[in-house]
């Protein structure tokens, strides 16, 4: 074989190599072109109804709620509880009180007041007993007194001793009458002070046998609504933090007049949330809401504005922030809905008709100025656009049409880490 040919066979060995690695190389590119069409995560641009929306978070709480108070009864000792968490009727039991030691208090006290009205009685006929007696004696007393006048205005046609004896038999009389008298007179004032201070014993007893039966009777607390049963947290005792405050059972002492829990009307329910002092005046009242708690993701609950606060709170931790209070009336109230459940609610403040909307993450921004990344073709392209209104999860767009692709991430910063 000659020099020549070796040297062609050597040059076409190396075109060779050369269109296989170009042509590897070309392969690769495109792999990488489809596989970035492909792994890239995009999103179909939509139309519709854009809601503009106030998100805030706060907490459920009931307008109209009932609270249950322990009576004015001292020594109070729980016997029996109604089950915490449950709807309850108004004029339900919902909590009975020991009353054994009243009950006893009771008899002891019946058995008094029996003895007083006794006692009482017993004066009041020996009153009239004495009352009796003197009024014999004082009748006698004046029938001797005319009997001695009679016989002294007879002195005339006596003897002189004997007109001074009856004159001296009526003055005798008469004193006795007087004694008689002062005896009746003093009689009458002891019995009526007996009776007065025995009857103010008897009343006496019988008010603490009345105030025995009222307190019995508070013994058993009835609802004074119809709701859910609340009952606070117990903290006597010794108490060295927050877990060892338990709500109210059976054997726990209450003291006169203190809270024992709530009840809540369920059909009440409101979201209280906290508004961004940057948001205060975009919301008004009678604005339609979605509330959603945490403890049910999947439930939208519809609501309406129903106030705001005109004064702005301070928040006295660091960072010191201001925000108002925003109240959102539940329309149809959830079975499962509790007072005190944390959530959310998106305020609708305004509304775009046949807008063009896409997710907040698809929209970036380059050279100050918003952009979005437009699939075409297994390829994505730089489009500006124009934003209409901005939602924590989505952006009211104009500048590309509906039905249209766009990128979920940043393609330019893709392309630079391959």
């Amino acid at each position: 074989m000659s020099a020549g040919w070796r040297r062609i066979r050597k040059w076409a060995m190396r075109l060779c190599v050369l269109l296989l690695l170009a042509g590897a190389g070309f392969g690769v590119y495109r792999l990488r072109r489809v596989q970035a069409g492909v792994t890239l995560p995009n999103t179909p641009v939509r139309k519709g109804d854009f809601q503009v929306l106030v998100r805030c978070r706060g907490a459920l709480r009931a307008r109209r709620s009932a609270g249950v108070y322990a009576p004015v009864v001292p020594a109070l000792r729980i016997a029996w509880v109604a089950p915490a968490g449950e709807n309850v009727n108004e004029g339900d039991t919902i909590l009975r009180f020991d009353s054994s030691t009243a009950q006893q208090q009771l008899a002891q006290k019946e058995a008094q007041l029996k003895q007083a009205e006794a006692t009482l009685q017993q004066a009041q006929a020996q009153s009239k007993i004495t009352a009796q007696q003197d009024a014999t004696e004082l009748a006698d007393a004046k029938f001797t007194v005319e009997k001695a006048r009679l016989q002294a205005s007879q002195s005339e046609i006596v003897s002189r001793i004997q007109g001074e004896q009856s004159r001296i038999d009526l003055g005798v009389a008469q004193q006795k009458l007087k004694v008689q008298e002062a005896t009746v007179a003093l009689h009458q004032a002891a019995d009526k002070s007996r009776t007065a201070s025995l009857t103010r014993q008897r009343d006496q007893v019988k008010s603490d046998v009345d105030l025995t039966k009222s307190r019995i009777a508070q013994m058993e607390l009835k609802a004074p609504s119809s709701g859910l049963l609340t009952l606070s947290n117990n903290c006597s005792g010794i108490v060295t933090s927050a877990a060892d405050c338990k709500p109210y059972k059976v054997g726990d002492n209450a003291s006169s007049g203190m809270s024992l829990g709530q009840i809540p009307d369920l059909n009440t329910l409101e979201m209280d949330a906290k508004l961004e002092e940057a948001d205060r005046g975009r919301v008004v009242a009678k604005q339609d809401v979605v509330v959603r708690v945490d403890a049910l993701p999947e439930l939208a609950i519809p609501a309406k504005v129903s106030e705001v606060s005109q004064l702005a709170e301070m928040r006295m931790e660091y960072p010191y922030t201001r925000s108002f209070r925003a109240y959102a009336a539940i329309l149809k109230p959830d079975k499962r809905l509790r007072p005190e459940m944390n959530g959310g609610m998106d305020i609708i403040v305004s509304r775009i008709p046949n807008a063009i909307s896409i997710p907040s993450k698809a929209l970036f921004t380059r050279a100050g100025k918003p952009i979005v990344y437009l699939a075409e073709k297994g390829r994505y392209r730089a489009v500006e656009v124009e934003v209409l209104a901005r939602n924590p999860d989505e952006v009211a767009i104009s500048g590309i049409e509906a039905g249209s692709t766009v990128a979920l991430v940043d393609v330019t910063k893709q392309e630079q880490k391959k």
